[in-house]
C-alpha cells in the first residue's frame, strides 16, 4: 500500500484493499459513510493520474464495518442510519492541495466532517472483555486459548477456564463431552459450523486425530459431518454464519457467527441477529487491536514442553575485545544465524534474563517436541561453527564462538506476560531453571540434558542419538555411551557457577553428542 503521508491512504489503495469499485467508493462518500478526500498529487513513483484523493487510514476499518452489516442483511439505509445517524450526507467538497504531496500540517479532524466520525474516538477504548455475547479464540490445534463466560454457558456448557490442561480444552473433545446433553440437531449444527470455519486446517487425516483419545466412531462421525458440508457453506465460513443457541428458559436465540483468522488461530464472536452493537462492530474492525488484546489475555495452560537455554561462551571477554558497534554486529549476526533453526523446529521465543537464548518446544498432536528440541540444539551447534569461522576471518583472531546449551523436559504452566508494548511467552517452574543451570555447566558448545528428558524418548528415537558421559577413570577421559552421572560428580570447585550448580548436584545428567544414522540393512 503506497502511503504518501502518515495516517493517510489513497483512493486507489482503498479500492484495491477493500475490493470495492470507484462508484461504490463515491456512493459511500455521498452517504456520509466516508469523508470527502483531500486532493493532491499521487505518491512518488505512481505514474497514473496527475491528482489523487487522500483519506484518513481508518476509513479501511469503516469499510469493514459496512461489510459486516451488509453480510447481516442490512440495507444501505439501515447502515447509514446506524453509522452516520441523522446528520445526513457530507456536503463538504473535495479540497485540492497545491504544489507537491499533502503537507504534514493537514488537519484530518477538520477535513473529516459531515456524517463521518473517526473510529478511534470510540472503539479503541473498547476491549474484548466488553463483548457481551459468546466469544472465544481457538489455536491451530483447535484448543481454546481465550473465552468469555457467555461462550462457556451457551456454546460449551462447561467452565472451560477451569480446565488447566490445554488438551482438555480441544473444542471437539468439549463438543463430544456435551453431545449427550443437547439436542442432536443443535450438536450437529455447532460441530458443522466449526468444521466449516476451520476447513483450511482439516482433512481426513486430521479428522482421525483431532484430539488425543478420539475414538474411531467419533472420527467417522466428524468425517460424515465434514463431507456433508456444501461448497457454499465452506466458502462462506470466512465471514458470517447463522447459528441458533438454546437458552436457559428453553427458548432459542439466533446469532451470526463472525470469525477472524490470525496466524495464532481463529477468533469466534456470536453477534445477536436481532440487534446491532455499533461499538462492538468498531472493535472487530480493528484486527491488530483484537489479536493483541487476545494474546494479552490468553489463559495459562499446563503443558508438556522442552526448554532450550543457550549462552554465548565468554561473552563478557568478547565484548571487551570488540568495539561496541562490532559486538552488536556479532550478536545480531548470531541471531540471524540461529533463527531459521528455531523456526524450522517449531520453537517459541522466550525472554532470557541475560544475553542468551531461551526457546520453548510445546507438545502438540503430530509433533515430537522432544526430538524437535534435541535436533534444534544439534543444528545450532553446527551453524555456530560456520558462523565462528566467518568471524575468525573477519577479525583475524583465534577466538572460537560457542553456544553452550542446556535442555530439559517437564510439565509447566505456559502463558503470556504483557507490558504496554509487547507480549512475551513464558513458562514457570523448575524445568526452565534446570535448563539454565545446564547451559552454565556446558563448555565449548556442549549440549547437556537430564535423564528425565532422555527417558521420555521412545526406544527408536533414543537409538537415534549418541549420548553419555566422559569417564575420568578411562584413558583419555573416554566417552561411555548411554550413561548418566550426577551433576555433583562432574562438577569442579573451580567452576564459576559452582554454588548455583551445587543446588541441583543430585540431578542425573548426560551430554548429547550427535545424531546416529543406522543402516536399514
Amino acid at each position: 500500500m503506497a502511503m504518501a503521508l502518515s495516517g493517510m491512504v489513497t483512493s486507489k489503495d482503498i479500492i484495491d484493499t477493500a475490493g470495492i469499485s470507484r462508484a461504490t467508493l463515491n456512493n459511500y462518500i455521498k452517504f456520509g459513510l466516508l469523508p470527502r478526500p483531500v486532493i493532491g498529487p499521487p505518491p512518488v513513483g505512481d505514474r497514473g493520474a496527475k491528482q489523487i484523493g487522500y483519506f484518513p487510514e481508518d476509513v479501511l476499518a469503516r469499510l469493514e464495518q459496512v461489510k459486516l452489516l451488509k453480510s447481516r442483511g442490512k440495507t444501505m439505509e439501515d447502515i447509514v442510519s446506524l453509522l452516520v445517524g441523522k446528520s445526513g450526507t457530507a456536503e463538504q467538497s473535495a479540497s485540492p492541495v497545491q504544489g507537491g504531496a499533502p503537507p504534514p500540517s493537514i488537519d484530518l479532524d477538520r477535513r473529516v466532517s459531515g456524517g463521518y466520525s473517526r473510529l478511534s474516538d470510540r472503539s479503541l477504548r473498547v476491549t474484548i472483555c466488553d463483548i457481551d455475547s459468546p466469544a472465544y479464540l481457538i489455536n491451530r490445534n483447535f484448543e481454546v486459548e481465550w473465552i468469555n463466560q457467555q461462550a462457556e454457558d451457551l456454546v460449551f456448557g462447561t467452565k472451560v477456564r477451569g480446565l488447566v490442561d490445554i488438551e482438555s480444552r480441544n473444542i471437539f473433545r468439549l463438543f463430544f463431552e456435551r453431545k449427550a446433553s443437547v439436542h442432536v440437531d443443535y450438536w450437529t449444527a455447532l460441530t458443522a459450523l466449526h468444521l466449516a470455519v476451520l476447513h483450511a486446517s482439516i482433512n481426513d487425516h486430521v479428522l482421525s486425530r483431532l484430539f488425543r483419545g478420539v475414538s474411531v466412531q467419533e472420527s467417522l462421525l466428524l468425517q460424515d459431518i465434514y463431507r456433508s458440508l456444501s461448497i457454499n457453506e465452506i466458502k462462506g465460513s470466512a465471514f458470517h454464519l447463522p447459528i441458533s443457541l438454546p437458552l436457559a428458559d428453553e427458548q432459542r436465540n439466533t446469532f451470526r457467527v463472525h470469525t477472524m483468522t490470525f496466524r495464532e488461530g481463529t477468533f469466534f464472536v456470536y453477534l445477536p441477529d436481532d440487534q446491532v452493537n455499533e461499538v462492538l462492530l468498531d472493535l472487530l474492525s480493528h484486527r491488530e487491536q483484537v489479536i493483541n488484546d487476545l494474546l494479552r489475555r490468553r489463559m495459562p495452560s499446563l503443558v508438556s514442553l522442552c526448554v532450550l537455554v543457550a549462552d554465548l561462551q565468554d561473552s563478557v571477554r568478547i565484548s571487551a575485545e570488540l568495539l561496541p558497534a562490532q559486538y552488536f554486529e556479532l550478536i545480531n549476526g548470531l541471531w540471524e544465524c540461529v533463527a531459521p533453526s528455531f523456526e524450522a523446529h517449531h520453537a517459541i521465543y522466550g525472554k532470557h534474563v541475560g544475553d542468551g537464548l531461551l526457546y520453548y518446544f510445546i507438545d502438540k498432536p503430530g509433533d515430537n517436541y522432544i526430538t524437535n528440541c534435541i535436533n534444534c540444539a544439534l543444528e545450532l551447534r553446527e551453524n555456530i561453527k560456520k558462523f565462528s569461522k566467518v568471524w575468525r576471518g573477519i577479525k583475524g583472531w583465534d577466538n572460537n564462538l560457542f553456544l553452550n546449551t542446556g535442555i530439559n523436559e517437564g510439565q509447566e504452566f505456559f502463558g503470556t506476560i504483557h507490558s504496554a508494548n509487547s507480549v512475551e511467552f513464558t513458562a514457570l517452574g523448575d524445568t526452565i531453571n534446570i535448563a539454565a543451570r545446564l547451559s552454565e555447566f556446558a563448555r565449548n558448545g556442549e549440549i547437556w540434558t537430564t535423564k528425565n528428558l532422555v527417558s521420555k524418548l521412545s526406544l527408536e528415537d533414543r537409538n537415534g542419538y549418541s549420548f553419555g558421559i566422559h569417564s575420568k577413570s578411562r584413558p583419555g577421559n573416554g566417552f561411555i555411551r548411554d550413561t548418566f552421572a550426577r551433576l555433583s560428580d562432574l562438577l569442579s570447585e573451580n567452576n564459576p557457577h559452582y554454588l548455583q550448580l551445587s543446588a541441583i548436584g543430585a540431578l542425573p545428567v548426560t551430554e548429547i553428542k550427535e545424531r546416529v544414522h543406522h543402516d536399514n540393512a
